[in-house]
């Protein structure tokens, strides 16, 4: 199976100046754990939940911070093409839950853990 098949297409694409709580409403209300952060300058990258944790963990401001402060921006990408085994070696090397999934025209798609365990587990055995 191919990271096409498993990847969400809904794509959530802040910018840098968008504050954490303004990206965790964002992500909450379209039931996604990652979105792709769009600078001009520093060009593309992620937010995390994670990222939110760790700042509201350490007492800052969610509703001051910037999540251009919290993003990622050395992603690791994935190819529609690649296989969920490519995709589950690059987070397991890399240390992460997501990967934004580029073609030529920019980001089409996320993957994470949860899909590529969706796609490998057979329907009859997840408990609801």
């Amino acid at each position: 199976m191919l990271v096409r098949d498993a990847m969400s297409t809904v794509v959530l694409t802040i910018g840098p100046a968008h504050t954490l709580r303004q990206a965790a409403r964002l992500m909450s209300a379209r039931r996604v754990g990652a979105a792709v952060v769009l600078d001009g300058d520093a060009g593309l990258g992620i937010l995390t939940e994670r990222d939110i944790l760790n700042s509201i963990g350490r007492g800052e401001d969610p509703d001051r911070e910037p999540a251009g402060s919290h993003t990622t921006h050395d992603v690791v990408f994935a190819a529609p093409g690649w296989t969920l085994q490519e995709a589950a070696g690059a987070m397991t090397r890399g240390g992460f839950r997501h990967l934004v999934v580029l073609d030529d025209l920019g980001p089409v798609g996320m993957v994470s853990v949860r899909d590529i365990i969706r796609c490998w587990l057979p329907a009859h055995s997840v408990a609801d």
